[in-house]
């Protein structure tokens, strides 16, 4: 039997498979369901820093106005009357660790790097494995330099790394007006993972009413080729651990995936639509995949196809495109 264990920022994970931030992973009974269909590692529901600041605000002034010290220890997360976003969060990563043996990675939504770093020890405290970021900071502020914009993710990695000691990672998107380049930086700033890519929210016209509407909440299954061609690019020059998520909607893009030179995939749209349990399924082809190949273990075909690797590594790049299209 083929052996899909693998490692991510240091952890060990029984399958490269992790359940990717939604609301799916925001209770422990769903994260059970998770780690029993094998999942590799679960990234909780993501925690946005205008909550984090709000509530620290909040029992902040109630503190003084009431004048005790707020508890640090988890017997406080053990007896406390939830009523507030963070410690909920706090002890669901406390509750899931008491529980379950799936590798926990909490998960914030930062914009800034302003008032809230602080608050990662927390996560920590709790038991979380690890920490993602999810930076999301939506380019369409006429304002804003490139220059700002990159900056701003470095700050936020900065604050953060100062206050935790568990490996962190960062999911970005792909707007970067130097992708390549931005993506070695931020490998070398002392991050363990890097998240290719978070998706931001998309509107789409309707001709009938005239009006500006949403577009689809899922990942369509030819998303994948994005995220596959950056892995590809960036494996084998990032110095961290890279994860592969968007458009992963079988076990064939998995594989691809990690012929690219992911160390993981994350999903969240086809645990929707297929249900938690398609990850026992996805795992089951993989191996079976694996087997027919004759590879013993991940490690030997991860990165295989990575343009470090291949023949040919110009299949990566643009230039491509005109050689087959150039004669039709």
């Amino acid at each position: 039997m083929p052996d899909i264990s693998t490692t991510y920022m240091g952890l060990k994970l029984k399958s490269p498979i992790i359940a990717a931030s939604s609301g799916l992973t925001n209770s422990l009974e769903d994260i059970k369901k998770i780690e029993a269909a094998g999942a590799g590692a679960v990234v909780l529901k993501s925690l946005f820093e205008e909550e984090i600041i709000t509530e620290m605000d909040r029992q902040m002034n109630k503190m003084h106005s009431e004048n005790y010290l707020y508890p640090e220890t988890m017997e406080f997360y053990e007896n406390y009357d939830v009523d507030d976003t963070l410690t909920s969060y706090l002890k669901l990563i406390n509750d899931v660790k008491r529980e379950s043996n799936i590798p926990v990675i909490a998960s914030i939504n930062a914009i800034t790097a302003h008032n809230w770093p602080y608050f990662a020890k927390s996560l920590e405290d709790a038991g979380a494995d690890a920490l993602e970021l999810n930076i999301s900071i939506s380019p369409d502020n006429f304002e804003q330099s490139s220059e700002e914009y990159e900056t701003t993710h470095f700050s936020i990695i900065k604050e953060v790394l100062k206050n935790v000691k568990i490996p962190v990672s960062i999911k970005i998107s792909y707007y970067f007006s130097n992708l390549a380049g931005i993506i070695q930086k931020l490998s070398a700033t002392g991050i363990a993972g890097l998240v290719l890519f978070n998706r931001f929210y998309s509107p789409d016209i309707d001709t009938e009413s005239l009006e500006v509407v949403p577009t689809h909440i899922f990942s369509d299954k030819k998303d994948y080729i994005l995220p596959l061609r950056w892995i590809g690019i960036s494996s084998g020059t990032a110095k961290c651990d890279l994860s592969a998520t968007t458009g992963v909607h079988d076990s064939n893009t998995m594989i691809k995936m990690i012929l690219a030179g992911a160390k993981t995939v994350q999903i969240a749209s086809s645990l929707y639509q297929n249900g938690v349990e398609t990850i026992e399924r996805y795992n089951r082809e993989i191996e079976k995949w694996m087997n027919k190949k004759e590879f013993e273990t991940i490690d030997q075909f991860w990165g295989i196809l990575s343009q470090k690797q291949v023949s040919n590594p110009a299949g990566y790049f643009r230039l491509q495109f005109m050689k087959h299209f150039s004669n039709k």
